[in-house]
């Protein structure tokens, strides 16, 4: 069954990301005294007396500010409060109303939503006397809180489950989804892409550097396969991240990889291979998801020899994750999306699949029969039989007479050649030696 929605809205620095956290238990909304930032809607799991929800954690709504971000974060909030089953509307209980306050009402006052008027900070419990200016939002009797320290929120939570209850939430089936998490530097495309695949504006867009902060998941259905698209904050070096928003940015997007099937790496096309790029593809391979290499901006790359430097300088370069598919795409006008699909269908099919024992060991008895193998001093390694152990991503053993002959070399070597005779194309593989007398 899917949750019953909460949205968390009110303007910037009110402590909407605190009371996240509070309700759910867990550090997963970020937190911080700087203003805006949480930029786009984060979704975040919750149960109160056996009724489970899901919270959503907006941007911060500023109605006369117009900086780079505010009208989209506004539409997020806004958006995110229509989408909602129930609406917790937070105020600074320290700070009073003011004409943000009074606007975000206004909107609040028209919605045909259970609303909640929540009165954060309010540090010192049974202080009423500070609640009265808040009747004049019009939205009913006020709710003191305090997001740090817990007061109150029992209280609201009891009233708000109690509107959950009479929620009807259509029925949904348990097929499984495949877990896609769209990851790169900053400022690749990444919230493009995901738009595009989405169909949705949910992941704001911009090309200011940096614009997703938190990662963010949204189910779709393409040819009958559903999937979890997961756009996660830009990757940088852990020594370029100078704000600490930025550093649980970065903490998040790795939380989304390490729970991925499949990992869409994006690259800007128009600047080429960096080494942040290869740091990102490092990270992916390094918890053994699913990959598929796409160069986005590909229709702004001139000419066909700077098409092909690219390529080429991926090939050499991404050895590491030579078994990624690279795909060339324009994710602002859509051309050649579609082909992802299919990349991510191929690498998640490979990701999962089970080789027959017999077909492993009649392509062992090939490379014995070829003579390669390695040695050390007097000992010869000698490979008995190999099975596959385990899946996502497949992982064969190889039941051998001295496992610390084999070298590094050695397994490259077993790699390429088991890629050459079964696809594996998009996933990692994992070999592990045993010893067998």
């Amino acid at each position: 069954m899917p949750l019953p929605l909460v949205a968390v809205v009110g303007r910037p620095n009110v402590g909407k990301s605190t009371f996240v956290n509070r309700i759910a238990q867990a550090d997963e909304a970020i937190v911080h005294e700087m203003r805006g930032v949480t930029r786009d809607r984060s979704y975040h799991e919750a149960d109160w007396n056996g009724v489970e929800f899901k919270l959503v954690d907006t941007g911060g709504i500023e109605m006369g500010d117009d900086d780079a971000f505010q009208g989209s974060i506004r539409a997020q909030a806004i958006a995110g409060a229509n989408e909602a089953d129930v609406v917790v509307f937070l105020v600074d209980g320290k700070t009073g109303i003011n004409a943000d306050d009074e606007a975000v009402a206004r909107i609040l006052r028209k919605t045909n939503k259970p609303v909640f008027l929540v009165v954060n900070k309010m540090d010192t419990p049974n202080r009423t006397d500070e609640l009265w200016e808040f009747y004049q939002l019009g939205l009913g009797d006020p709710w003191p809180v305090s997001s740090l320290h817990g007061h109150g929120t029992g209280d609201l939570l009891d009233a708000v489950v109690n509107e959950l209850r009479a929620v009807e939430l259509p029925e949904e089936d348990d097929e499984p989804s495949i877990n896609v998490a769209i990851i790169g530097r900053p400022n690749a495309g990444k919230s493009s892409l995901t738009n595009k695949m989405t169909n949705n504006d949910r992941s704001i867009v911009s090309d200011v550097a940096g614009t997703t902060r938190d990662a963010i998941d949204t189910t779709v259905e393409h040819d009958g396969t559903r999937y979890t698209i997961v756009d996660t904050a830009g990757l940088r070096r852990k020594s370029q991240i100078d704000q600490d928003v930025e550093y649980y940015g970065f903490v998040r997007a790795m939380r989304a990889i390490d729970r991925a099937d499949v990992a869409l790496l994006v690259i800007d096309s128009t600047l080429g291979l960096t080494d942040q790029d290869q740091r990102v593809a490092g990270y992916a391979a390094e918890r053994g998801c699913a990959m598929v290499i796409v160069l986005n901006k590909w229709d702004l790359v001139e000419g066909p020899e700077a098409k092909a430097d690219i390529r080429e300088r991926i090939a050499d370069r991404m050895t590491f994750v030579g078994y990624a598919p690279v795909i060339a795409i324009s994710a602002l006008t859509g051309k050649k999306v579609d082909r992802i699909w299919e990349a991510i269908d191929k690498a998640y099919e490979n990701f999962s699949q089970t080789i027959p024992t017999n077909k492993l060991n009649t392509w062992l008895s090939g490379i014995r029969e070829s003579g390669h193998t390695v040695s050390n001093g007097k000992a010869v390694l000698r490979m008995k039989y190999v099975t596959q152990t385990g899946t996502k991503p497949p992982y064969f053993t190889f039941f051998v007479n001295r496992p610390d002959v084999v070298t590094d070399n050695y397994e490259r070597f077993l790699e390429n050649r088991l890629r050459e005779a079964f696809d594996l194309e998009g996933t990692p593989v994992k070999l592990k030696f045993k010893k067998k007398d």
